[in-house]
């Protein structure tokens, strides 16, 4: 069942702990993901082949209305996160309202931090933290062309 993979912060500190336990290195990355297409689906693939696990940092819906603006998300956050858990390669989804994912990176405590090649190691919140730690930062390549803002514009237009 997909809400078995939907993790409160607590339950997934614990779960990421017993993880660590067992020697499984753990992956975290985060987004909004509102409507899902190819460009995710490669990314989160590529992110859990870098680990044992992979740790889904998701925005709230009030989360995405900050960054996104007030017409976004399209898709609500019950609905991301479930969508999300349902991918294979996606093991856990933590749902966070603050304005970025430190705080849950922290608590977390990831062995690799991804974000996608659209960010520098040195601009990825977290990055100090988990290097500090003796983990990992990585960027994967993103699939070019991509992108909800770009869908929603191409529905748009139709």
């Amino acid at each position: 069942m997909t809400e078995n993979k939907i993790y409160t912060r607590e339950s997934a500190t614990v779960q990421a702990e017993k993880w660590q336990a067992e020697g499984q290195k753990i992956v975290f990355t985060n987004g909004c993901f509102d409507i899902v297409h190819l460009g995710h689906i490669d990314y989160l693939e590529k992110a859990r082949n870098l680990g044992d696990k992979l740790v889904l940092g998701l925005n709230t819906d009030a989360s995405v209305r900050r960054l996104k603006g007030e017409t976004r998300p399209v898709v609500n956050e019950y609905a991301r996160s479930r969508m999300m858990a349902a991918f294979e390669f996606v093991d856990a989804v933590v749902l966070f309202d603050e304005p970025t994912p430190l705080e849950l990176i922290e608590t977390v405590k990831p062995d690799i931090l991804v974000k996608g090649d659209d960010y520098s190691i040195e601009t990825i919140v977290g990055a100090d933290f988990v290097i500090g730690k003796g983990g990992e930062v990585k960027t994967i390549p993103l699939v070019k062309g991509y992108s909800t803002t770009s869908l929603i514009e191409k529905i748009k237009a139709i």
